[in-house]
């Protein structure tokens, strides 16, 4: 069974900047696909980025170049770097593993932007 943790978030006033990490248990980190999404007060969870075993990258368009996602595989940890944060950024953000072993989710950390 693979664990996910989330941290980092917290308050933050708009236009800062946030630093989001997560850390995985077991083996098969690095042989794993890493994603973040998010979930925003009455919508849907979107995917914001995401970062194969590989070291791939994809973002959500809507980003706008502002976030960055990458991994340490020495220490099981994947992180997304958020810059420039609106209030719309204000969510739960989720961590998400894909593996051999199945589909994990952390159980988020709350991101909240004030104008």
């Amino acid at each position: 069974q693979v664990q996910l943790a989330e941290s980092g978030g917290g308050l933050v006033q708009a236009g800062g900047s946030l630093r989001l990490s997560c850390a995985a248990s077991g083996s098969i980190f690095m042989i794993s696909d890493m994603a973040w999404y998010r979930q925003a007060p009455g919508k849907q969870r979107e995917l914001l980025a995401g970062i194969s075993s590989g070291g791939k990258r994809n973002y959500a368009d809507s980003l706008k170049g502002r976030f960055t996602i990458s991994r340490d595989n020495a220490q099981n940890t994947v992180y997304l770097q958020m810059n420039n944060l609106e209030p719309e950024d204000t969510a739960v953000y989720y961590c998400n593993l894909r593996g051999i072993q199945g589909e994990f989710w952390g159980q988020g950390t709350q991101v909240t932007v004030s104008s």
